[in-house]
């Protein structure tokens, strides 16, 4: 964080340090952090520091903001106030415009708590700052020399707000780093008595190998992705860390949050408590340190970023609608700019900008029924997304989750996905939940075949058959990631081993009848037959068809023989605890 001063009465009991939370090119999230470094309680606190124009303060929580001007000023509200020895307290704001706080005071004094010399100016901001010889490890920084009445002593060079160096001369080399990341940097002046003076213009730059920008995919050139469920921190007691103990961390390229909500035309939150508020213990936690109570961001999308830190290559997406919210998209498409923006300013939100990399759109389905029915016109769809990508612009990654019924008149057939294709990166093709038990009575069938196979009761459902008809439309072949369920679909009262026998009902599962968990369903009920480039299984009377390990593989020997972009699965809970699937679909896509 960093440490801004100004001229003032000396303040050595306490420090006031600012640093950038976020930035989404017209705006910025900020955090002010107060630090009582001196012996004796302070019973109150006051920040004020100067903007140049065209920047400004839009929104702020735990401080009551004000401004004259250019000038702005912070105060504690009622319950933070009080800040004991060696304690702090933080509050954030949301900020518009390019510029940075200088002239810092906390409460009249210098805001770095270092000695303020009457007479005795602090220097200027240092000179325009570059960065060259970028390496996957390493960075040189070179600026301008900054001024001052009485001489500077030396620069601080900062590293997304953080000091990592004091140095005499006007470069230094950053090294340590971690290949294909991104970094801020930035360099304030120290004169002869420890005065800082402002920060000078920041840099960003992100360092050469490691992987990629956001949507370029990774080992092998192909996409990994799977989904990640909110509600399953609650019955099925899986966490972001679960990725990380079941070594799938390290193999995927992509997570998709799922899900936000669609309402009255907005995207708006799904879960808050799981979302952004739960409570993490310190074994539950991505790296083993417990959530404070008073930290500015909890749940899982603080775990998701402990996870980014942990693996840099992984980019997240908030998926945002799917079976039981889609309900909304009809009414979002009336507006489609609005949405749009109601979209991106609930991602970016400053809380957890830096958690996602763009946003998933799951309409299940435009112009066609799903849980309900929608009547918005082939259109609609293709200009949701183009709107999308206008205001999500071309560094934040923008995907749907679209249907598979490549029947002649289906829902494939029914909105312009071949219009919207120029506007995404990719479309994650659900190709599963062909058939299930809401048949009751059957006939038995692979919920995810690859290709037809002689009896399937409905030609057209298939993943090769989804693939050439979105292809058909003109969609990229790299822009269709094939799907994966990470479960299986039964039935019970059956007799027959192979598909097309008859059923009394759904099978018993542990959440919802008709389905179940591949974990589960490897050891109570093994596949003991294959149709259509997937498994199934008959075990007493029940009858299962789910995805192994070894169909995975050639499903993804198929996908790169399609030239696909690679595959992406719902959801991560349903893997075993040493993630079984992720790896084959890693290992096969290389």
């Amino acid at each position: 964080m960093v440490g801004l001063a100004s001229p003032a009465q000396a303040a050595t009991s306490a420090t006031a340090t600012f640093t950038k939370t976020s930035d989404w090119g017209s705006g910025f999230g900020g955090s002010w952090t107060v630090k009582n470094t001196g012996t004796t309680t302070l019973s109150s606190w006051t920040v004020e520091w100067d903007f140049p124009a065209g920047t400004k303060v839009t929104s702020a929580w735990d401080a009551t903001v004000t401004n004259s001007g250019n000038h702005w000023t912070a105060k504690n509200v009622g319950w933070n106030g009080t800040v004991a020895p060696g304690a702090s307290v933080s509050f954030g704001f949301n900020g518009s415009g390019p510029g940075s706080p200088t002239g810092c005071k906390l409460n009249g004094g210098s805001c770095d708590g270092g000695p303020q010399v009457p007479g005795d100016n602090p220097p200027s901001a240092p000179g325009a700052l570059s960065a060259s010889a970028i390496t996957d490890t390493s960075v040189k920084l070179s600026w301008g020399a900054a001024t001052d009445d009485n001489g500077v002593k030396n620069y601080d060079v900062l590293r997304d707000g953080a000091k990592v160096a004091t140095v005499t001369g006007l470069t230094y080399t950053d090294s340590g780093l971690t290949a294909g990341t991104d970094y801020s940097y930035a360099v304030q002046a120290r004169d002869s008595k420890d005065q800082t003076g402002p920060v000078g213009a920041s840099v960003k730059v992100r360092t050469t190998g490691g992987g990629t920008d956001p949507g370029e995919p990774g080992p092998g050139g192909k996409i990994n992705l799977g989904y990640f469920t909110n509600w399953g921190v609650y019955g099925r007691n899986y966490h972001v860390k679960n990725l990380v103990t079941s070594g799938s961390a390290q193999k995927i390229t992509h997570i998709n949050y799922a899900f936000g909500n669609v309402q009255n035309g907005k995207c708006t939150i799904g879960d808050g408590f799981a979302d952004y508020e739960k409570a993490y213990t310190a074994d539950q936690s991505v790296d083993g340190k417990a959530d404070t109570w008073d930290q500015p961001l909890r749940g899982s999308f603080n775990q998701l970023r402990k996870l980014k830190a942990q693996y840099p290559h992984i980019k997240v997406l908030w998926s945002f609608g799917g079976w039981t919210w889609s309900g909304g998209f009809g009414q979002a498409a009336q507006n489609p700019a609005a949405f749009a923006q109601s979209c991106y300013d609930l991602v970016e939100d400053p809380r957890w900008a830096d958690v996602f990399d763009g946003i998933d759109l799951d309409w299940e389905y435009p112009n066609a029924c799903g849980l309900t029915c929608d009547t918005s016109g082939p259109a609609a769809f293709k200009n949701m997304m183009q709107a999308m990508r206008a205001k999500f612009g071309a560094n934040n990654l923008v995907t749907a989750a679209v249907t598979a019924d490549g029947t002649d008149g289906g829902k494939i057939d029914a909105a312009d996905y071949g219009g919207a294709a120029q506007y995404l990166d990719w479309y994650n093709v659900m190709t599963y939940d062909f058939f299930g038990a809401w048949a009751a009575k059957g006939p038995t069938a692979p919920h995810s075949p690859l290709t037809s196979y002689p009896g399937i009761p409905q030609q057209g459902f298939t993943s090769a058959d989804a693939i050439a008809k979105f292809r058909s439309k003109g969609v990229p072949a790299s822009k269709l990631l094939l799907g994966i369920g990470f479960y299986g679909r039964g039935w019970t009262g059956v007799t027959q081993k192979e598909p097309g026998g008859t059923a009394t009902g759904p099978a018993a599962g542990t959440y919802e009848q008709g389905i179940e968990d591949y974990k589960v369903l490897k050891t109570s009920c093994p596949a003991n037959g294959t149709i259509a480039g997937t498994a199934y299984a008959h075990c007493g009377t029940n009858w299962w068809s789910y995805d192994t390990p070894a169909t995975v593989t050639s499903k993804m020997a198929w996908a790169k023989s399609q030239g696909l972009g690679g595959a992406f699965f719902w959801e991560f809970s349903g893997d075993t605890a040493n993630g079984e699937l992720v790896s084959a679909i890693s290992g096969g896509l290389k």
